[in-house]
């Protein structure tokens, strides 16, 4: 998946910032999107400094992956409620770095998704 190529054009990596005033939801989220258009990995920010983190297996901090696939990033970050970008590996490899390198993993409840993303209707289920 490609800058506005849409799922199936390879992996991407994105950063959303999420402009809200919900004390227990996400301000930023980096995602891994695979090319079939699902999350892989997932790092969300919350205010107040705290992270949480999911991949397929595992999560902490309260976050899962979405259900389902991600759209265009041109549709997200059309949203007045989302500056949307998207990022390298390195980058998103940082902050995913730091995010479980003291948290215990823990499985989810739902097995590690839930039905959330940033697409172009909004992040809640």
């Amino acid at each position: 998946m490609s800058a506005g190529g849409g799922a199936g054009a390879g992996v991407e990596y994105w950063k959303v910032y999420w402009h809200h005033d919900f004390p227990d939801e996400p301000v930023a989220i980096y995602s891994e999107i695979g090319a079939d258009g699902h999350e892989v990995r997932r790092v969300e920010e919350f205010p107040g400094g705290r992270v949480g983190w999911a991949d397929g297996e595992r999560g902490d901090g309260g976050s899962a992956l979405a259900e389902v696939a991600f759209g265009d990033i041109q549709e997200v970050a059309a949203r007045p409620e989302f500056t949307a970008f998207l990022i390298g590996r390195e980058e998103f490899q940082a902050v995913w770095s730091r995010a479980t390198a003291s948290i215990p993993a823990q499985r989810s409840r739902t097995g590690g998704r839930v039905p959330a993303a940033p697409t172009a209707e909004g992040l809640h289920p």
